[in-house]
């Protein structure tokens, strides 16, 4: 009677729906994800927003952000210092900058799960005082840590690739049109030298 029970038993557990996996192959820091999104969200807006506040807003005080011409910026105070030099002063660099960042992976977590490094790319848009807007794909990567149950920027670095951009590529072309134009000037003014000293030539 005990062997039939238990095969009923077994049974009626193998007719059981599955159930879902265990928790161990859940991701611990799902919720953690989301909020490190919403904060990389905020400063990209605050850079569309062209609002220095809204991007200081997710970073701690000391936070410190290598910026792509390689100027590092330690505190807000100095974060938004470069800000106003590059983008509001008289003599400022730009008119605006756009930008739009992807995360290029899942963010890693250390220290009990209290610190996250992450990194992605931008393409971004520049809008010069001095001449006309141009492109620029960058790369950056930031430290994050949870303070007081909330996530904020320690560090965020900025770089772009220096030896193939938008910038280079145009430097080249200007540098090829340069060299046909002086190649074209130099035979028009030989052409032209050789005539003068035909009209002077006696016969």
């Amino acid at each position: 009677m005990r062997a039939m029970l238990a095969l009923l038993y077994g049974l009626m557990l193998a007719a059981l729906p599955a159930q879902p996996a265990a928790a161990a192959g859940a991701d611990p820091y799902q919720e953690d994800r989301k909020a490190l999104l919403k904060v990389f969200r905020e400063i990209e807006a605050g850079i569309n927003d062209q609002n220095i506040d809204r991007m200081v807003a997710q970073m701690t005080p000391d936070a410190t952000v290598t910026w792509l011409n390689g100027v590092t910026s330690r505190g807000h105070a100095e974060i938004k210092a470069y800000y106003h030099r590059m983008m509001k002063a008289d003599n400022r660099y730009l008119d605006k900058y756009l930008t739009t960042a992807k995360v290029g992976a899942p963010a890693r977590f250390y220290g009990n799960g209290e610190v996250a490094v992450a990194d992605g790319s931008t393409e971004d848009e520049f809008f010069p005082v001095a001449r006309g807007p141009f492109r620029l794909s960058s790369r950056w990567t930031s430290t994050s840590a949870k303070i007081d149950g909330e996530w904020k920027v320690v560090a965020l670095h900025l770089s772009s690739n220096v030896f193939t951009n938008s910038l280079i590529e145009e430097a080249k072309a200007a540098a090829i049109y340069a060299g046909i134009g002086g190649a074209l000037g130099g035979i028009l003014v030989g052409w032209l030298l050789g005539r003068a000293r035909k009209r002077v030539m006696p016969n």
